[in-house]
């Protein structure tokens, strides 16, 4: 297996990819704009230098593909109303959303004044949790794509047989190709003026870890009714160039469909069993995103015969809506790909991975901390 991975790392592969992308970008008289959507891909981008390799007229925008990044303020606000309301409450987190700053106070911070929160590094820690603590109230705070729904799904229909009743799922999962469309129909609005580009986003890369649940079927919707190529790969440096040549080949060929250079993970109809749990457990509803506000037919939240298990229904918990722009921060605008990072007044001046004011500099996949660890100089 090593042996298979080192060819995608490997320098001379990659020097031949980017003779082959510059030899293509020839061809091309203006300039390109390509968004990865994928927090990961992001963070590798950044840390192999890839954004700076590449020739003058093609560049690379970071887009909305970190789930603690998109979740908006009053997600947390909401969690912390359960912990201010209601005794024999345990709230469950996934690390990167335990700093995450809502409108007044974060998940960090109520820790230090003796509130019970815990990180969970996997979902099956929910369910030993609740049988080991029957007194308590033991609330999931769940949120990530398609690629952490079936996994969740399984442990609340297995709370189910095994008749727990102490265990709440606060529901912040988003379903990602509804906010997508979103995304191309916002960049007409803001390519242009601020990137002096002459069209919309130019081809997507789509994300690895999603695009293994959901499948490469899922996005021809982009290059028919948008005529915007897009290409799902893989994350080491082979794969991020190979998608952006494949982006390139479709641009002059002026072809644009879909390519999955990450076929030895990525199917083209994706995980069925996965897709069927989250079908069973989970409907569909609106839901806000930082940055992109409302959005029909992207939330997940739980059938009717697995209600007992919202978190929402159980403490009452009532309607939050609050800026998203609190201390200054613009990571909404960073988020699709408004601004860079680096345009923000408060990078590397106020905000930083120790003193985060946004979700995007606390993320370990955000694009502000992406810029921070790697792309300051």
């Amino acid at each position: 297996m090593s042996n298979f991975l080192s060819y995608f790392k490997d320098v001379d592969i990659v020097k031949i990819e980017l003779k082959k992308i510059f030899s293509l970008s020839e061809m091309i008289k203006k300039k390109i704009y390509f968004m990865e959507v994928c927090g990961t891909h992001t963070m590798q981008i950044s840390k192999y230098g890839i954004r700076k390799i590449l020739p003058q007229n093609i560049k690379l925008i970071s887009g909305p593909g970190c789930p603690v990044c998109v979740t908006p303020l009053e997600f947390i606000d909401k969690a912390i109303y359960i912990l201010d309301n209601f005794e024999n409450v345990t709230i469950l987190t996934f690390g990167d959303l335990y700093r995450v700053v809502g409108s007044k106070s974060s998940l960090e911070k109520e820790k230090s004044k003796g509130k019970d929160i815990r990180i969970l590094y996997s979902p099956d820690e929910i369910l030993s949790l609740a049988k080991e603590n029957p007194d308590r109230n033991i609330v999931f705070l769940s949120i990530g794509f398609e690629t952490t729904l079936p996994s969740i799904g399984c442990v609340i229909k297995e709370a189910k047989v095994q008749n727990i009743k102490n265990i709440f799922f606060l529901m912040g999962n988003k379903f990602f190709l509804p906010a997508l469309e979103v995304l191309i129909l916002l960049s007409r609005n803001f390519i242009s003026s601020n990137f002096n580009a002459d069209s919309t986003i130019d081809g997507f890369i789509l994300p690895g870890h999603l695009s293994t649940i959901i499948g490469e079927r899922s996005y021809h919707w982009i290059a028919q009714k948008y005529k915007i190529p897009s290409v799902i790969t893989g994350f080491e440096p082979v794969d991020i160039l190979q998608g952006i040549r494949l982006l390139v080949e479709m641009i002059v060929s002026k072809n644009p469909g879909v390519k999955n250079q990450y076929s030895r993970v990525v199917s083209y109809d994706g995980n069925l069993y996965a897709k069927e749990i989250i079908k069973e457990v989970f409907d569909i509803t609106e839901g806000k995103w930082r940055g992109m506000g409302l959005i029909p037919a992207t939330a997940a939240k739980l059938k009717k015969e697995f209600e007992d298990f919202d978190a929402e229904k159980r403490f009452n918990i009532p309607n939050f809506n609050n800026e998203e722009n609190l201390f200054g921060c613009r990571c909404n605008e960073v988020l699709i790909g408004k601004i860079t990072p680096i345009e923000c007044p408060l990078f590397d001046k106020v905000c930083n991975p120790e003193n985060p004011k946004g979700a995007c500099m606390v993320s370990t996949e955000g694009a502000c901390a992406a810029y921070y660890k790697y792309e300051r100089i």
